[in-house]
């Protein structure tokens, strides 16, 4: 698509917008605070479209979150505080100023490098030290902050030498886990639990899968094999309660043998 044309799409939607707020009742109503779960939802399903590798979907969703930065731009405009322009030029120039590489002479031998001058840019925006971790949000989900954190830290040089090395982290926190569960502490217990899942997260991202994706990979096959079996059972005029669980383990290879 010529420049011409993406332009003219993205003019037509910002005036779709200014229509909306002073003619639709519920999105003169919108504020950033109720915007704010419904982006998340997007966002998810954005997340989801990915993982099934739904293009049609993905553009669906990308269109969708597109929808809510124009909004969040036109609530901010009508404060006076900014305007899509204004989100556009900002962005423009962060892309610039982390890719020195592209758009000056600095030189890269990888990505990793890119990553790790990225983190260091970053600190050195605005003039002032800003801490590491200042920039991870709060309320991501925990599996995800966790991930987070540690790419954060790696781009200061806070790693393991080798990825190797993260072996004996992981046996180190079961080790004291499987100890708790023996001195019977529900407290330290879900500590070492924390622990354990910190260190398998670690090791995940050393071995360059993503964890969040890689569990909701698991949570979908599982959830998949136990409909099959559900099904099956129901098929043969049963119930799950009814089952002992080495009936439930015939069928539920049967149900691997369909993945």
């Amino acid at each position: 698509m010529n420049k011409d044309l993406r332009l003219e799409a993205f003019s037509e939607l910002l005036d779709i917008m200014d229509q909306l707020r002073v003619s639709c009742p519920w999105d003169i109503m919108q504020t950033n605070e109720t915007l704010r779960k419904l982006t998340i939802e997007e966002t998810y399903e954005l997340a989801d479209a990915i993982l099934d590798d739904d293009n049609n979907g993905i553009c669906k969703e990308l269109g969708d979150l597109l929808l809510h930065i124009v909004f969040y731009a036109k609530i901010g405009s009508e404060k006076g505080a900014f305007d899509i322009t204004d989100v556009i030029k900002g962005i423009n120039k962060k892309l610039i100023y982390r890719h020195p590489h592209v758009f000056s002479d600095t030189k890269v031998a990888d990505a990793r490098e890119v990553e790790d001058n990225w983190e260091k840019l970053k600190q050195k925006e605005g003039g002032s030290y800003k801490q590491v971790l200042s920039g991870v949000p709060g309320s991501l989900p925990a599996l995800v902050k966790a991930n987070r954190v540690q790419e954060k830290v790696r781009g200061v040089g806070f790693d393991w030498d080798e990825k190797e090395q993260v072996w004996d982290k992981v046996r180190e926190e079961l080790h004291e886990l499987t100890e708790e569960i023996k001195n019977n502490d529900s407290k330290k217990i879900e500590l070492e639990f924390g622990d354990l899942f910190f260190s398998l997260i670690n090791a995940a991202r050393l071995y360059g899968v993503d964890p969040e994706s890689a569990l909701e990979r698991t949570n979908r096959k599982f959830i998949k094999r136990f409909n099959y079996l559900e099904k099956k059972t129901i098929m043969q005029g049963k119930s799950l309660h009814e089952l002992s669980l080495a009936e439930m383990d015939l069928i539920w290879e049967e149900a691997k043998g369909e993945d």
